[in-house]
């Protein structure tokens, strides 16, 4: 049978239509039709009644193409116009929108009530959320385009956005621009944007949120690099009347250090480097103004990090008893006060506690820390009678037990013998 005695017939003069997502498609992309169309809805609401404005934006997504046209939509709500390659406004005669956050005055309620405007978009549109942090964080780069007046206004409502959940903080990674931070704006952004923030949010909130955009470690990063020190961080912003963020800071950028120090401490180890593991240690001390009881976990932490556990189990018991042989004097240089004994043996527990591996050693490794003289009777007993830290308290007491009483006993014939 041939090809063609198999052929559908074909209606003759009717045009076939493509369904309506083919055509929104293959559809030309104008931005500018888009703006014009929007700035029409954003003119027939009655003039500064946002809430009329907001009841015509959420009718206007009926019609007009957020999805398609999300940058724009922005660039207009945010900028009032649209911007143009390398940051400049789009020139073609147009006015701009009657309503932007550029168009707000320059003072934190009437931006915030602008920012409201945003939330009932994006509360009745919420697929314009990644649309609205893409286009936020495109206009963030050219602030060192716009007037000062409006980058102020810009950050202001940055702010607002971030502490409302509107935005990530991640946004203001873009701002670690060379130029922008050399030139002190990336800086003075971000000192606005954050008051704002923590107007309405703790400075713990915060710094989970700066964490969670992988900017905890790098507020540094935002100062110009001849300011980049924590002293110039702290008289910032405390001229800023911010200091809990610089209480922040401190605590941030002790943590950091306590980390290298564990850290620094594993490699001198593991390399065999004990005499200068000891002078860092005591350079750390000076330096970082760090106690002996703060510092003594560090070490240990470094310590157990730099030995390899993945030997048998059986093995382990001497292994832990090898180590603390060896570096007994080293614990010894930086553990000569009761307080700082007691925080030694309160991290031992922890860390034996967390790893049952070590568990059944406890009270070896301290009979030997006692025997080469890093522990004394007092901070043993001590431990004992209210020392001991709550995790695993029963189990470590009932296992020191026969050694604190041989302790006990031993002053007690000491002093027996003094009074005698």
């Amino acid at each position: 049978m041939s090809s063609a005695a198999n052929a559908k017939p074909v209606l003759q003069g009717v045009k076939i239509r493509p369904r309506k997502g083919v055509q929104k498609a293959t559809a030309k992309f104008e931005p500018t039709v888009f703006r014009d169309a929007f700035i029409g809805v954003i003119s027939s609401a009655a003039p500064g009644n946002l809430d009329d404005l907001s009841a015509k934006l959420d009718a206007a997504g009926n019609t007009l193409e957020y999805r398609r046209y999300a940058e724009t939509l922005f660039e207009l709500l945010i900028a009032g116009r649209l911007l143009a390659p390398g940051g400049t406004f789009l020139e073609d005669g147009t006015p701009a929108s009657p309503f932007s956050i550029f168009q707000a005055q320059d003072d934190l309620a009437s931006i915030k009530k602008h920012v409201d405007v945003f939330h009932k978009l994006m509360r009745r549109y919420k697929y314009l959320q990644r649309g609205f942090e893409d286009t936020l964080m495109n206009l963030l780069q050219y602030i060192n385009k716009f007037n000062p007046e409006d980058t102020n206004k810009l950050a202001i409502a940055t702010g607002l956005f971030c502490s409302s959940g509107l935005a990530t903080l991640s946004v203001l990674t873009v701002l670690y621009k060379e130029h922008l931070v050399k030139e002190g704006l990336s800086l003075q952004f971000v000192t606005t944007a954050f008051k704002t923030y923590l107007i309405d949010q703790t400075v713990d909130q915060f710094g989970l949120n700066l964490y969670k955009a992988g900017m905890s470690d790098r507020l540094l990063d935002f100062f110009p690099p001849n300011k980049r020190d924590e002293d110039s961080f702290a008289r910032h912003f405390e001229a800023e009347d911010m200091k809990q963020l610089v209480t922040f800071q401190t605590k941030k950028q002790l943590i950091l250090r306590k980390e290298s120090i564990v850290e620094n401490v594993k490699t001198f180890l593991e390399e065999g480097k004990v005499p200068e593991c000891l002078t860092y240690l005591k350079a750390q001390s000076k330096e970082s103004g760090l106690t002996e009881p703060e510092l003594i976990p560090l070490i240990w932490t470094g310590l157990m990090a730099s030995v390899d556990w993945g030997t048998r189990v059986d093995q382990i018991d001497n292994q832990i008893l090898k180590q603390v042989q060896q570096y007994s004097k080293l614990l010894g240089a930086f553990c000569t006060s009761p307080k700082t004994e007691i925080a030694l043996m309160q991290t031992i527990q922890v860390n034996f506690y967390e790893d049952a591996r070590f568990i059944k050693q406890y009270r070896a490794v301290t009979q030997l820390l006692y025997k080469n003289d890093v522990l004394s009777e007092s901070a043993i007993l001590y431990w004992a009678e209210k020392g001991s830290k709550t995790q695993g308290r029963t189990v470590f007491m009932k296992q020191m037990e026969p050694f604190v009483h041989w302790l006990k006993n031993a002053s007690d014939e000491e002093d027996s013998d003094e009074e005698e």
